[in-house]
């Protein structure tokens, strides 16, 4: 039973009002300006309009295509450290800590999918950006789907990584909320590496799971909680057909989540859905094939912005 639960562990993923973008690039001024395209990955705050403070860092082309990626359920922009080095310069990429993960505000309530949805809507509003292609993992690709379904004029595609057309009603994510529903803080390391490193089928650097180990740590026992509640009450999987931009869906074969089937029932659904499916790869295909991911996304990409 406890290496079963081990297994069910696998879903990845105040202060008072201050300037509404405090970017590093803000207080740099005109010389991170100069630093252009090649420029590393930068670091910043914005005040949303929904009352979040989100932390989120952005590299490449200020002109290029907007990419947003949604990190997991209690994970952090951390995810995608393995596919920055990779991803092109031509592209505006935004990595986001989500409400109540990484560095970003932990507001009191407020974790349901429209409640993210809305964040994600409220951050292209504050940096000024009218549509995006948006890449989710986990619980960021349900929240990806619940953009394009409330906010579809500013979703150019998707591209959604160890997904489903729902949460609700998958067994193992049942039985991960009855688990996670016992926690308090603080919440304890040992249990938070079990649940990390059952995410993954294949090695991955030691390095990279300690660093998803301590991003899990920094999120409090309630947002643990409330956030699993809101993946596992939506459900709008008969509204996927409705979803009309360019999809990719990206999942691995011994994904311990979501099952061949239901990923494959998500590209179905979706009416302009496209499979890859990854042999002897998990949950996080992101992480634990981070070149042939980058590749794939790229080359969809770029059918997208020739």
């Amino acid at each position: 039973m406890k290496n079963h639960l081990i297994l069910l562990l696998a879903v990845a993923a105040l202060s008072a009002c201050g300037p509404e973008d405090e970017s590093l690039e803000a207080h740099l001024g005109t010389g991170a300006e100069a630093l252009g395209a090649e420029a590393g990955p930068r670091e910043g705050f914005v005040w949303l309009s929904t009352g979040v403070r989100m932390h989120y860092v952005e590299q490449g082309r200020r002109d290029g295509p907007v990419l947003v990626l949604l990190h997991g359920y209690t994970d952090s922009y951390r995810s995608f450290d393995l596919d920055y080095p990779l991803l092109s310069r031509r592209y505006h990429v935004y990595a986001l800590d989500q409400r109540g993960h990484g560095d970003s505000s932990r507001p009191g309530g407020g974790y349901s999918q429209s409640d993210f949805a809305a964040d994600v809507v409220a951050f292209l509003d504050a940096r000024g950006h009218r549509r995006a292609t948006l890449v989710g993992h986990s619980m960021g690709s349900f929240i990806a789907q619940q953009v394009a379904l409330e906010s579809p004029q500013r979703v150019q595609a998707l591209v959604l990584v160890g997904s489903a057309p729902t949460a609700r009603g998958n067994a193992v994510i049942a039985d991960l909320k009855s688990v996670v529903d016992t926690l308090s803080d603080p919440i304890d390391p040992a249990f938070v590496r079990d649940f990390q490193a059952s995410t993954f089928h294949r090695p991955i650097p030691s390095t990279f799971l300690d660093t998803a180990v301590a991003e899990s740590l920094k999120v409090p026992a309630r947002v643990w909680k409330d956030a699993l509640a809101g993946l596992a009450a939506e459900d709008h999987s008969t509204q996927l057909g409705s979803i009309r931009v360019p999809a990719l869906v990206v999942g691995g074969d011994q994904d311990g989540i979501f099952s061949v089937a239901e990923q494959r029932a998500l590209a179905e659904e979706l009416g302009r859905g496209r499979l890859l499916l990854y042999p002897d790869t998990g949950h996080a295909p992101h992480v634990e094939r981070p070149e042939r991911f980058v590749a794939d996304v790229t080359a969809f990409l770029d059918s997208l912005h020739p």
